[in-house]
């Protein structure tokens, strides 16, 4: 006979709708592990999906693709902790390989799905907005979610003891968010971030100098990566792993523990890394024309 959590995972397998191409490695096998304190890695090899628990529940950032709940589901059991304890799914932006997932999440756990005011509107509608820099990318819709509500830039989402701050980054998608909270381990508390994609990447005529559908893009985006290389910022995940270099600092979590995530300088360097990125597309933008 089978588990409940075998026959769950079956659904999530039957269930996956077909996606476009993601990333060749996005969707690889990860195991889950902790970061830091109460703090927890369970996305896939290259979508992160952040789990912050607590004796009233938990709260999870991001959904990764439509196929990857069948791996984030299977992580948080391996961690010890049930899938129908999450009262909160964050989302960093309203992207199919960040977003794509949630709407199975949430049925899954029945949590409230919590993003910005854009971001809501296209995880509620599952119809991505005309001006996102990478519209003609993304599919014509994603499955619905169930139970969003949209906050403030600033707001804070409370769980008992838990409290993790929105900080509205976008740029890289009209409803950026990136997440600050703290987590404690052995008698230290680090300043912890979930970092939203900076990348000013852009599809068909959608130029960062010069557009009409979301005409404020590169503005946004500089916003944004100052607000990221000024938050108080120990331990960095960012929206895709290898963004922010998590796999090297995992390589000494066996030697040094969790201090090895431990980074003041990461939040500035994945900004400067942004800043940079986007001099490069302006200059491939302005020898276009």
């Amino acid at each position: 006979m089978k588990t409940r959590t075998q026959l769950t995972l079956a659904a999530l397998l039957a269930a996956v709708p077909l996606a476009p191409a993601l990333g060749a490695d996005w969707n690889d096998p990860q195991e889950p592990f902790a970061i830091f304190g109460n703090t927890y890695y369970v996305g896939t090899r290259g979508l992160s999906s952040v789990l912050i628990t607590s004796p009233a529940g938990h709260i999870l950032i991001d959904g990764g693709s439509p196929k990857s709940p069948v791996q984030i589901v299977q992580h948080i059991g391996q961690l010890g902790f049930k899938i129908g304890d999450i009262k909160y799914i964050l989302n960093s932006h309203e992207h199919f390989d960040h977003a794509g997932g949630i709407a199975e999440l949430q049925r899954l756990s029945g949590a409230t799905v919590l993003t910005s005011v854009e971001g809501e509107r296209v995880l509620r509608t599952g119809k991505p907005s005309k001006g996102d820099p990478q519209y003609t990318e993304l599919p014509p819709a994603m499955a619905t979610v169930a139970n969003t509500r949209a906050i403030k830039d600033g707001d804070i989402v409370r769980l008992g003891p838990l409290s993790v701050s929105a900080h509205y980054t976008p740029g890289h998608a009209q409803g950026g968010v990136s997440w600050t909270w703290r987590s404690t381990e052995g008698g230290r508390t680090a300043a912890m971030v979930y970092a939203d994609s900076l990348n000013a990447i852009s599809a068909g005529p959608f130029r960062y100098s010069a557009n009409t559908s979301y005409p404020h893009a590169r503005a946004d985006l500089d916003k944004s990566i100052a607000t990221v290389a000024a938050f108080e910022c120990d331990v960095l995940v960012s929206a895709h792993p290898e963004g922010s270099g998590l796999w090297e600092r995992l390589a000494k979590q066996a030697t040094m523990g969790n201090a090895a995530f431990i980074d003041n300088n990461a939040c500035r360097a994945y900004a400067d890394g942004a800043r940079a990125r986007l001099a490069r597309k302006l200059a491939a933008e302005a020898a276009e024309k």
